[in-house]
């Protein structure tokens, strides 16, 4: 009897001593984890036909096909059940719905910290990637807090305070031709800023990045863009991830909008598939840095597209005849839709990104894989 308490009391022992050890290799595992970086990718007016014309216009499997992880969100904002780009980007960056037209500020008008902001506090680094003005108005909601979209010269001021590490994107004119005749640019070198206004060239490793590359927007595809949009998202990878920091960087597509208000599919078709080149840029780099979470989605449809038959009319009889093996893209609108908006992601904490909810809920999702959504 006395053999087997014996027996029983060591394998408590041992029992004891399993789990305390397991507690202390889990707690060193959570405290050794690194940072998650990262990467969300807006495509402005992006709904699901956008998205389907990759798949009907393509050459190639897209890049999109690589998703396993997928939901919705809403996007209705505080005053317009069809929201803007400013409320819809807002919602992402403060984590709160807003109203129509407003930059980092709530319904009240306050201004609330952005996610940005708030990881950059937690020694992220941080980059914006647009192919509109760095002003406009999905950017400037990740780092300004201003009443209404339309003060570009009030939100590229703010920029100066905001400490971001790599900039690119348009809006030269906001920072140098300004109406209170300040010099932004001059501002920024001071700063110690890399600047660019002509190119995406070679920078020393340990300086901020700021290329403004056009006096607003740059061009679109079918205007003669070249590969600007998958090669400034290179830039910023590699200038971020060399900082030996986590990092936080928005890159947006911005003229999948702008085809969808010109009813334009070519301008569409190219520009989805310009969005598919640089996502597949980004895939890469998270699939060698899986402590990467990338989040894809958009701040409404543009257009109300759909993807329909296509048709040719015979010119003696004027009859319409169906070609089985084309599509063509319908427009139904030329302002924003109030479509469910497809959320894509990969990496670190993808699975938080499943289901439908509402446009603000992702700011709360990124912030809980980065484990500061209680803080």
């Amino acid at each position: 009897m006395k053999r087997a308490r014996n027996i029983i009391h060591s394998a408590l022992v041992i029992s004891l001593l399993s789990a305390c050890n397991y507690q202390t290799e889990t707690k060193n595992t959570i405290e050794e984890k690194e940072p998650t970086s990262i990467i969300f990718m807006i495509g402005d007016g992006m709904g699901v036909p956008q998205v389907s014309t990759a798949y009907y216009f393509g050459q190639q499997e897209p890049n999109f096909s690589q998703f396993k992880q997928i939901g919705f969100h809403q996007t209705s904002d505080k005053t317009h059940r069809i929201t803007d780009s400013a409320a819809g980007a807002t919602a992402f960056a403060i984590g709160e719905k807003t109203y129509k037209r407003a930059i980092g500020v709530n319904a009240d008008t306050l201004a609330k910290e952005s996610i940005l902001k708030r990881l950059q506090k937690k020694g992220y680094s941080t980059g914006l990637v647009s192919l509109t003005s760095i002003t406009h108005a999905t950017p400037a909601a990740f780092y300004a807090h201003v009443p209404d979209r339309d003060l570009h010269e009030d939100i590229a001021l703010q920029l100066m305070d905001a400490d971001i590490d790599f900039l690119a994107g348009g809006g030269k004119k906001f920072f140098n031709k300004r109406t209170d005749n300040k010099d932004l640019f001059k501002e920024l070198q001071n700063k110690g800023y890399h600047l660019d206004t002509t190119n995406l060239s070679v920078s020393q490793q340990n300086q901020k990045i700021a290329f403004i590359l056009a006096e607003e927007g740059l061009p679109s595809k079918i205007e003669g863009r070249k590969d600007y949009l998958s090669e400034a998202t290179t830039k910023a990878i590699t200038h971020l991830g060399s900082t030996n920091k986590p990092f936080f960087l928005m890159v947006e597509g911005s003229y999948i909008d702008w085809g969808g208000h010109a009813k334009n599919d070519e301008m569409v078709i190219t520009e989805v598939q310009d969005f598919d080149k640089t996502l597949g840029v980004v895939m890469q780099y998270v699939k060698e840095n899986p402590n990467t979470l990338l989040v894809v989605t958009a701040d409404h449809e543009t257009g109300g597209v759909s993807i329909g038959k296509f048709y040719e009319t015979d010119t003696a009889t004027g009859e319409k005849k169906e070609v089985p093996t084309k599509a063509k893209v319908y427009f139904n609108t030329d302002q924003h839709s109030g479509e469910l908006i497809p959320v894509f992601a990969m990496g670190q904490g993808a699975e938080h990104f499943q289901g439908i909810y509402q446009n603000n809920a992702i700011f709360h999702k990124m912030l809980k894989v980065a484990n500061l959504d209680k803080q």
